[in-house]
């Protein structure tokens, strides 16, 4: 068996900033680099390690954890539309392994997966049917949060049921840096009245959005944030873009120092550095798999400031 790893940020502005980052080219490279460096490593399964904006989970049931048996990528903006390449059995056999582990991940019969899965996995991946993968939803946006202990846990499990495959393994994390991009999904009760509904019950409540109303939403109000930033009308310090917890994120992450995260407050790191910080738990969960499996230390590959993206955006591999 051999592993690889990849953490990498994702943002819908990606594909709709309406002034380029000072760093883009920078990051395209880096984007660019760690695909074909996966494409070298030719994994034969993929964990992806991912979380939700409200377009395949809603509040009427969050779970913390949940493995999808067969996935559908939604088309929201900065995602991909499509069906995933999900291998059933090995998904069912790898939450059995699981809740053996006395891990109780739910399971997805029919996972809908929004740009927190489908950016970083097409990016890195080429598409969303080009491998073999697994996806692992963490809930990431929404009180009550799950600690970061648990997360850990998750991963280290997955990572020796990789151990009991015989094949190229790639965990795959998607999310963070630091970003607060509650303009676009509110917290719960700080919303209109339809977004809340929508929230809720993903289109079953009578006063909710529906899901072409839903997309339309995050379509537009993207494309105005983008000109807002552009415009100097949203700053850094509103999107709680926040380098200073970033690196200290990463220097435990890069230092292989994961169990501290254990002791984290996560509503402190909120504060700091936006609820796009809990994204990290990807992070998290897909380098405990990888050193569990067996794999080498985390190296950060790139790291910025954009606030024209809405993120501070990361990348980093291990092999």
């Amino acid at each position: 068996m051999m592993t690889s790893l990849v953490c990498a940020s994702h943002s819908p502005l990606l594909y709709c900033y309406a002034r380029e980052p000072e760093d883009w080219q920078g990051l395209q490279r880096a984007f660019a680099e760690r695909a074909q460096a996966v494409s070298e490593f030719d994994p034969e399964l993929v964990f992806a390690f991912g979380s939700d904006h409200f377009n395949g989970f809603f509040l009427k049931t969050m779970p913390a954890f949940c493995v999808g048996l067969s996935a559908e990528a939604a088309g929201d903006i900065g995602g991909f539309a499509g069906p995933v390449n999900v291998p059933g059995k090995i998904a069912v056999a790898c939450v059995e392994y699981l809740r053996n582990s006395d891990i109780d991940s739910a399971v997805s019969y029919k996972m809908t997966i929004d740009h927190a899965f489908s950016q970083t996995i097409s990016i890195m991946l080429g598409s969303l049917t080009s491998r073999p993968l697994i996806p692992v939803f963490i809930n990431c946006i929404t009180t009550p949060f799950v600690p970061f202990r648990r997360t850990r846990m998750l991963g280290e499990a997955i990572g020796r049921y990789a151990l009991t495959l015989n094949k190229r393994v790639l965990f795959l994390g998607s999310g963070g840096m630091s970003h607060h991009p509650t303009r676009y999904y509110p917290e719960h009760g700080m919303g209109e009245e339809e977004v809340e509904a929508w929230k809720l019950s993903g289109g079953d409540d009578p006063g909710s959005l529906t899901p072409a109303q839903w997309l339309e939403r995050l379509e537009v109000m993207h494309h105005e944030g983008a000109e807002m930033i552009a415009r100097g009308e949203r700053t850094a310090r509103d999107m709680r873009l926040n380098p200073a917890s970033d690196r200290r994120f990463l220097e435990l992450f890069t230092q292989d120092r994961l169990e501290e995260y254990d002791d984290w407050d996560q509503h402190e790191l909120v504060e700091q550095g936006g609820i796009g910080s809990m994204e990290l738990h990807t992070w998290i969960a897909a380098a405990c798999a990888h050193k569990a499996a067996g794999g080498n230390l985390p190296v950060l590959d790139f790291y910025t400031v954009a606030p024209e993206l809405g993120i501070a955006a990361g990348i980093v591999h291990a092999d």
